[in-house]
């Protein structure tokens, strides 16, 4: 009797924290599901295509650190009530706050280029004619934010995480040895020759990206989480970091099991795609590029997106999904702005150059990181900010340690990248 009393007792909790957690839930989901963007699905494509599964321990390795990085932005998110742009804007003075947001827009800029490649990627393989789907996706992803309200948008944005699901069935589809699998996920290697190098680093630099970090405190920041909630937008963040990772681990595998041992060498995520389908099958070719179309549909719409929040809160301009453009025309200007530049930049240079762009937006997000990893170490540890929520001793190590080796790491692949660019 006992035993059934507590049961009841614990069901009861669940009953009422359930509703509490639903309504948590969505930032750091979201900006996990859409760090899986196109360029990140090239990325992860040519490891798998090039180096089968010997990168995989990497993945598991960065999981980690993603999950702390982000986690520090939904702290103070919920702590201050305010985006990271704001906060550097009134800790760091003007100066500082023009330089972050102007390397920022010109970063997302590029970015939102390489998402609308990624459409016209996609839409090649699916046979679709990239001059109506370009158009057609971007007064789309317009219309989602300018007409809708936050809960709206994001209901609309976690519903295309779902579809994020179609790599893990090309995955299974491909028949992969699941022992080597596991063994390489937990059997870290590497090979000292420049691609693997140059890869290993994209690896990194493509998993934790400048956006995310202004995107989700934007995110928690607009939905007003109460401090008392604050270990369900942790758990948001973590569940986020995760499934970034598990998306990007099955892409590999896919890629890995078909076209590195039939050593079919592709460039980006569409002509992997492409190839999938003599190796495994005309439905996971079709699922692979599927995935690649939602990917690039769900960042074109939230990179612009984190832009204007972030340039809005750097300049104290009126901001928000839930605000008309009326009541928020510089916000919704902005995003317009970047939007149709981004959609009519693809439209209007050859498909060759396509995947240099990809490659180029990168390399920007090399640029930007390390300043705004040490911007971010400095606000978690300002107890006039922060309280009691500053970072523990041993979680600034473990960050600095991090951010000391992404910081390095992040200059190797923005010179090597742009090197490879203009050679």
């Amino acid at each position: 009797m006992a035993r059934w009393k507590h049961l009841r007792t614990r069901f009861g909790r669940l009953l009422v924290t359930l509703p509490v957690l639903l309504g948590v839930l969505g930032p750091g989901i979201i900006t996990g599901n859409v760090d899986n963007d196109a360029g990140g699905i090239t990325t992860y494509s040519v490891i798998g295509a090039r180096f089968g599964y010997s990168m995989l321990w990497v993945l598991l390795l960065i999981t980690f650190t993603l999950a702390m990085i982000q986690e520090m932005c939904a702290r103070m998110g919920v702590v201050t009530g305010k985006g990271l742009a704001d906060l550097i804007r009134e800790r760091f003075g003007v100066r500082v706050t023009m330089v972050v947001m102007l390397l920022l827009l010109f970063t997302n800029l590029a970015n939102t280029m390489g998402e609308f490649a990624g459409v016209a990627g996609a839409a090649s393989i699916l046979g679709w004619n990239r001059f109506v789907v370009i158009p057609a996706v971007a007064f789309l992803v317009w219309i989602l934010v300018v007409k809708g309200s936050y809960r709206s948008v994001e209901r609309v944005l976690l519903v295309f995480c779902v579809v994020y699901l179609t790599y893990v069935v090309s995955a299974f589809m491909a028949r992969p040895h699941w022992g080597t699998v596991i063994r390489a996920t937990v059997t870290p290697t590497f090979q000292m020759n420049r691609e693997f190098t140059s890869l290993f680093i994209a690896t990194i630099g493509t998993t934790i990206a400048p956006w995310m970090q202004f995107y989700q405190q934007s995110s928690v920041a607009e939905k007003a989480i109460e401090l008392k909630n604050y270990r369900y937008e942790a758990l948001d963040t973590y569940i986020g970091s995760f499934l970034t990772n598990f998306v990007s681990f099955f892409i590999v595998v896919a890629c890995a099991s078909t076209l590195y041992v039939a050593r079919v060498r592709v460039n980006t995520a569409a002509e992997a795609a492409g190839a999938l389908a003599p190796l495994a099958g005309n439905y996971a070719s079709l699922l692979f590029a599927v995935g690649l179309m939602n990917a690039s549909i769900m960042a074109a719409g939230i990179l612009p997106l984190s832009t204007a929040y972030s340039v809005a809160e750097a300049f104290g301009w009126e901001s928000g999904v839930g605000k008309s453009f009326r009541e928020a025309p510089l916000f919704y200007g902005l995003y317009t702005a970047l939007i149709f530049a981004g959609a009519g930049t693809v439209l209007f240079i050859p498909e060759s150059k396509l995947v240099s762009l990809m490659l180029f937006s990168q390399a920007a997000n090399g640029i930007l990181l390390p300043l705004i990893l040490v911007l971010m170490l400095k606000l978690i540890n300002d107890r006039s900010l922060m309280g009691d929520y500053v970072n523990s001793h041993g979680k600034n190590i473990a960050v600095w340690a991090q951010a000391v080796v992404m910081i390095v790491l992040a200059g190797i692949l923005t010179v090597q990248t742009l090197a490879g660019i203009f050679s």
